[in-house]
């Protein structure tokens, strides 16, 4: 064995020496925030977390604590406004809002994809005129549409259904999508495409074998923005749907009265009520980042 060929090899204290050389040099010319700065961010960081581990907190206390001014921060803790929520039984606004949310997106994803192909990677005619069309969808207040979507609604006979909901949030979502999976699938390699063409793969194998692989983070991504949307959507859930279709955020609704505000119940229901959410974007937050980074730095 030659020296040159020792000093290549992989167990080699030359490789190992340029390796830990080349990351040293890989991470020293990163910026690193001044002792200042990462205060400040851990300061940003608690102060939008405040909130949501107050309404945490309050969840866990009796309604005449969370009633109190100021708030008691040593009240005593109990689970009872989790089980009053459960005994008024909020299972099936869970439910109906997994449905529409998840079944939408999904619709929106099976949509979105081969359009933004069509637009990005093998672009039709005057494209850009078609992307407008798609983001004037979204100029409309969705408030001015309440009307007519009801009366159509009203007609087709479909008011407190849960399939509504999925054909209207995929229509609302659907522009969305495909103006970030235009971004997305426009940094796929065109070298990949042209060798899988070349193949004989036909347009489905390309989506589902090449395309998809390589843009899941910029899926993931289009897809939680999506379910979150669609989760959190009240303005026509609580319009069209009355009993067997009423979604999550109508059930937050019902602790509104006349009566008062039952704030500590009303905590508990929006913790529950965030818990789907803060789950998909913990399950996918390394997805997500790289997504909503995709193209950002060449």
């Amino acid at each position: 064995m030659t020296a040159h060929a020792a000093t290549a090899a992989p167990g080699a204290p030359g490789a190992r020496l340029r390796k830990l050389v080349r990351r040293r040099d890989d991470h020293g010319d990163a910026p690193r925030l001044s002792p200042l700065w990462t205060f400040v961010a851990w300061l940003a960081t608690l102060a939008f977390f405040a909130p949501v581990a107050w309404m945490v907190l309050t969840s866990f206390h009796q309604e005449a604590d969370a009633a109190t001014n100021p708030p008691s921060l040593l009240a005593p803790l109990t689970i009872d406004q989790y089980k009053l929520l459960f005994s008024r039984d909020i299972t099936p606004f869970l439910l109906n809002s997994a449905m529409a949310s998840v079944i939408s997106t999904l619709l929106v994803l099976a949509l979105a994809v081969p359009t933004a192909y069509a637009l990005s990677i093998k672009p039709v005619r005057k494209w850009t005129d078609v992307m407008f069309f798609f983001l004037s969808t979204k100029f409309l207040p969705a408030i001015a549409a309440l009307l007519p979507v009801y009366l159509i609604v009203k007609d087709a006979g479909m008011l407190d259904n849960v399939w509504t909901l999925i054909v209207l949030y995929t229509a609302m979502n659907l522009p969305i999508a495909v103006w970030m999976m235009r971004s997305f699938l426009a940094e796929v390699p065109k070298e990949i495409l042209e060798a899988a063409e070349v193949d004989g793969a036909n347009l489905l194998t390309v989506l589902w074998r090449i395309v998809a692989p390589v843009a899941m983070p910029g899926l993931a991504a289009t897809a939680l923005i999506c379910f979150i949307f669609s989760w959190n959507e009240f303005m026509f859930a609580v319009n069209l749907t009355a009993t067997n279709a009423s979604t999550a955020p109508v059930f937050l609704v019902g602790f509104i009265t006349s009566e008062g505000l039952f704030l500590a119940r009303l905590c508990a229901a929006a913790t529950l009520v965030s818990l789907p959410v803060l789950i998909a974007g913990f399950a996918a937050q390394d997805k997500l980042v790289r997504g909503l980074s995709l193209g950002a730095v060449k």
